[in-house]
């Protein structure tokens, strides 16, 4: 029996794509961009676990439920933020609202994590280091020790429940037509109310639907919730 001088190589089989190791910052990663994608509402543990090609056990080697999550979410946001100037007690209002503009930039930044914020008491390291910054500055303008606590739960309340409502509101895909359009309808409407029952709200159907970018009206709060705080400093 003669056999033949070549042998055909047997094709190889495709090699397998390796996965990367999964870790709790690319758990964070698909669950932002989950967020992105379908609003907080679309993030649960089964749904990052698809996103990652994985099953749902192996999330829980690293994040305990949703509840931490919510937490590590957070936690992404506060990283943004810098403390790099030192506090200077002479300027102390100014660089609280610096501070609240960043917590603002951040949570736009990532959208969708205002609403894992809410309701929330933040406790990883990052968002401790925010509340240690901004307990600085409001003892550099002589807050009292219950003020400057109270103060640390305030502030966040309001940047973020302004995040989410910029959150609620761009999930409607208005543009900029739409939204001038919405906001001359409720000035006429105010405006026409009768007068003898809302004399206020018809003199001041201007004022009231003004700033409708946010930033102004931001740009208020943090000025009334500053001016609010100093004006509880000690002497």
């Amino acid at each position: 029996m003669t056999h033949s001088p070549w042998q055909p190589i047997t094709p190889a089989k495709p090699a397998r794509e390796r996965k990367a190791p999964l870790t709790r910052d690319r758990i964070v990663d698909a669950a932002l961009e989950l967020l992105r994608k379908e609003g907080y509402d679309g993030v649960s543990m089964r749904k990052v676990a698809q996103e990652l090609r994985t099953g749902p056990a192996s999330l829980y080697a690293h994040v305990a439920n949703k509840r931490e999550l919510d937490q590590l979410l957070v936690e992404r946001a506060n990283a943004e933020l810098s403390f790099d100037e030192p506090v200077d007690p002479a300027r102390w209002q100014e660089q609280l609202k610096d501070l609240m503009r960043a917590m603002l930039a951040a949570m736009r930044a990532n959208p969708g994590v205002a609403r894992a914020a809410i309701g929330a008491v933040p406790t990883g390291e990052r968002a401790l280091q925010t509340t240690e910054r901004m307990l600085t500055l409001l003892k550099a303008g002589n807050l009292p020790d219950q003020a400057a606590a109270w103060a640390v739960d305030l502030i966040p309340l309001y940047v973020t429940a302004v995040a989410f409502e910029e959150t609620v509101q761009s999930a409607s895909d208005w543009t900029l037509d739409d939204v001038e359009a919405f906001v001359e309808g409720l000035r006429t409407y105010l405006a026409g109310q009768p007068v003898d029952r809302f004399p206020l709200i018809v003199a001041l159907a201007g004022p009231l639907t003004s700033g409708a970018s946010g930033d102004e009206r931001f740009e208020f709060g943090i000025s009334v919730i500053t001016a609010g705080l100093a004006a509880l400093a000690q002497p």
